[in-house]
């Protein structure tokens, strides 16, 4: 029997939301707190990473595409984090358009902006059940 990160009995499962709009990431955050997750917020890469690299706890992320801050856009974050944590799963969210045949790392999702909240759930608890 695979565990189920949903269960009551078990840590609720930790996602990094990463986010440059801090409304955005506020209501994101909030909605995923509302669903049961724990939320790790960074403003831009560089910060994800640094949260990355100090939190062995994290189960997935989620990433915007476009941020202006750092020294890298939310395609290149992902690729990174596939190569160095490939358990953790990623979701790519942009309201730019669609990502093209190399944006993507192998097994990430993408859901376009702006999205509603149960399909952002919905999406994120497939993947943590599927990371657990």
């Amino acid at each position: 029997m695979t565990h189920d990160p949903f269960e009551t009995s078990g840590e609720p499962p930790v996602i990094l939301l990463v986010e440059d709009d801090g409304l955005l990431l506020m209501e994101a955050a909030d909605t995923l707190v509302d669903a049961g997750f724990r939320v790790l917020e960074a403003p831009q890469a560089d910060k994800a990473l640094t949260i990355l690299e100090r939190n062995e706890e994290i189960d997935l992320m989620m990433t915007d595409v476009d941020m202006p801050q750092g020294s890298m856009d939310g395609f290149a974050l992902a690729r990174l984090v596939a190569h160095r944590w490939p358990t953790i799963p990623v979701l790519v969210v942009s309201g730019m358009g669609t990502p093209g045949p190399h944006d993507m790392p192998e097994g990430a999702r993408f859901i376009p902006k702006p999205y509603a909240p149960n399909t952002l759930v919905r999406t994120l608890r497939a993947f943590a059940r599927r990371a657990a």
